[in-house]
């Protein structure tokens, strides 16, 4: 792989929706709920009411699909979304478990069945629900066979506590070897205009229609310093360069669900207004060549 033209050959546009699993159809443009708990991803937000604001007006502008995990609190995010969008009326709630957390900055891959299982059961309390969107694999551990793993998310699926299963941090193989025991609806791996270690991942997504989840989306470093390509394209199309990041990312894939996350309300519409940003072939082909 070149690294530099699309993974998807076919034209995605800015907008549009996708289809995550079992007939879910969700805007391409979700939003990530890890940075409405405390520093370090650890405890409650400074101000929760604030965070719940935050997460209805998210909703109001048409977000449907929201990312969060047991572990950012751990278990605040998850108790967030309940207060400000239960009954998730028309929205899709992805949640991950499968990292342990012990304190701020601390975080260790726990894949044993009977933790996931239990974790699983936690989630769909705090949560309220009987059945989850979409729950995904926070992190595969090492230190247990990883079909055991996947055979965990299977059996979840099977009893109807999970509408669909997803991975995240992975690469191809361990993708298809997931696959030979559940079906992976989703991947999430770190992504952005200047982090593409994953291109062959997204690209294997595209082929086989799995969504891909990019997280921290927003990244541009130099790229987005006065004279970088993204500062320049955010200039002449009279954007921001977070706006730019993200309507690269939506026009890198037809499977790109960028789930970047605020405790900014001017951010969060800030960034809900890239999916309007329609970029030209010629500021795609600079931002494509310019990592």
């Amino acid at each position: 792989m070149d690294g530099v033209s699309s993974p998807d050959p076919r034209p995605a546009s800015a907008s549009g929706r996708f289809t995550v699993a079992d007939g879910t159809i969700v805007h391409r443009l979700g939003f990530g709920t890890m940075q409405l708990t405390g520093p370090g991803v650890w405890g409650p937000p400074a101000d929760p009411a604030a965070a719940v604001a935050l997460l209805r007006r998210a909703a109001e502008l048409g977000v449907d699909l929201f990312d969060t995990a047991d572990s950012y609190g751990p278990e605040v995010a998850e108790d967030l979304l309940r207060t400000a969008l239960h009954p998730y009326d028309g929205l899709t709630i992805a949640t991950k478990a499968g990292l342990l957390r012990t304190g701020p900055g601390e975080w260790h891959p726990c894949g044993r069945p009977e933790y996931l299982r239990q974790q699983c059961e936690m989630s769909l309390r705090r949560l309220g629900v009987e059945r989850i969107d979409l729950f995904q694999l926070h992190r595969i551990d090492p230190a247990v066979p990883a079909d055991e793993q996947f055979g965990l998310l299977a059996a979840l699926h099977d009893e109807g506590k999970i509408g669909a299963a997803g991975l995240s941090e992975v690469g191809v193989d361990e993708i298809e070897r997931a696959r030979t025991v559940v079906d992976v609806a989703t991947v999430q791996n770190r992504y952005n205009v200047v982090d593409r270690a994953s291109d062959d991942v997204l690209r294997h997504c595209t082929e086989h229609g799995i969504g891909f989840l990019p997280w921290f989306p927003l990244a541009s470093g130099r790229l987005a310093e006065p004279g970088g390509p993204v500062a320049e394209i955010a200039e002449q199309q009279g954007a921001s360069t977070s706006q730019v990041a993200l309507a690269w990312l939506l026009r890198r894939s037809s499977v790109m669900l960028p789930i970047p996350g605020s405790s900014s309300l001017a951010h969060l519409e800030e960034n809900c207004r890239a999916a309007e940003l329609q970029l030209d072939p010629a500021s795609v082909e600079k931002l494509d060549a310019a990592a």
